[in-house]
């Protein structure tokens, strides 16, 4: 029932009942009845106010019985201000959860923009340092324990020099410019307290274009070890001698170095720095020149011992 109509009705029913109970009194008070030894007067006073009470016991269960709200109101207000109040309890740890929740949501989209934007920069711009390319390769062997933290931090600041000599030529490196995670350093300074010599290689995590402010780098370790050893064959090309241009023979002997580079990448150098013995090139052409009708197998011969950092050296030679 709508509160205007439960108006009316209260009204209506309260005039009933209040003439019921003014001609009930008021033949009480000519009938002269007494009740409980009461004088007329104040028996008739004891039945307008029992009346009155009636008519608000009636009007009162009138309004329970057709209003539900009421009765819910009236009944069980306090158990739902309880419950009321145990939601909101509940609701605080949800609304921390929803402001991380969109702190998170603003924290990807901002990362999210900002990939792009170095996508842009991608497209528009000059890559100086690839994904994955080594800043820096060390070979360190610690005689104390306690210079870890010294010697890595001394590890990362040239490298950081040499990464910005590329992103900021021709800038002082007066800033940080890689970013690593610091558990990895820290994980880092724990292996190499042995007493074992370790190659430090550090690493970019992503591409890096000209100009950036930053980039992030990660850091492997690796135990150092001969990898090399004088006198290796490490790749072998087959030449027609009779059929051999000055221009194929450059060819080949590029082929050949890349061969042996992958060798050597192969069983373990950090280092993609092959030097070849000059000599030996102009040897081999001199010596081509004399070969006729013949099939020759031009290989790559390690000149020195190499370890897993150090640059390997080779020699051709003609077999």
């Amino acid at each position: 029932m709508s509160g205007w109509l439960l108006i009316i009705a209260l009204l209506v029913l309260g005039g009933i009942l209040s003439t019921l109970g003014d001609a009930l009194g008021s033949r009480i008070g000519k009938a002269r009845l007494s009740i409980f030894k009461l004088r007329p007067r104040r028996t008739a006073v004891l039945i307008t106010i029992f009346t009155g009470s009636l008519i608000s016991a009636i009007s009162i269960g009138f309004v329970l019985l057709v209003s539900r709200q009421l009765r819910v109101g009236l009944f069980e207000l306090e158990d739902l201000q309880n419950q009321l109040k145990e939601s909101r309890q509940l609701l605080v740890p949800l609304k921390e959860q929803r402001e991380l929740l969109e702190a998170r949501i603003e924290k990807g989209e901002a990362d999210l923009a900002r990939q792009r934007n170095k996508l842009d920069l991608f497209r528009r711009g000059e890559v100086v340092i690839s994904s994955g390319q080594s800043l820096l390769i060390s070979t360190i062997k610690l005689d104390n324990k306690e210079d870890a933290k010294e010697v890595i931090t001394e590890v990362l600041r040239r490298a950081n020099s040499k990464a910005f000599s590329k992103v900021k030529p021709g800038e002082l490196p007066n800033q940080p410019l890689l970013f690593l995670r610091k558990d990895h350093v820290k994980r880092l300074e724990e292996i190499i307290k042995d007493k074992r010599t370790w190659v430090i290689n550090v690493k970019s995590a992503a591409n890096v274009l000209l100009g950036e402010n930053s980039m992030y780098a990660y850091v492997e370790a690796v135990p150092n070890r001969q990898i090399i050893n004088e006198g290796d064959i490490l790749a072998s090309i087959t030449l027609e001698a009779n059929s051999a241009s000055k221009d194929l023979v450059r060819k080949k002997i590029k082929l050949l170095v890349a061969s042996t580079s992958a060798e050597v990448k192969k069983r373990g150098s950090l280092t993609f720095d092959i030097t070849l013995d000059a000599n030996s090139v102009n040897s081999l052409f001199q010596r081509l020149s004399n070969i006729q009708n013949r099939s020759i197998d031009i290989q790559s011969i390690a000149t020195r011992d190499s370890d897993t950092a150090e640059t390997v050296y080779v020699s051709l030679n003609l077999k």
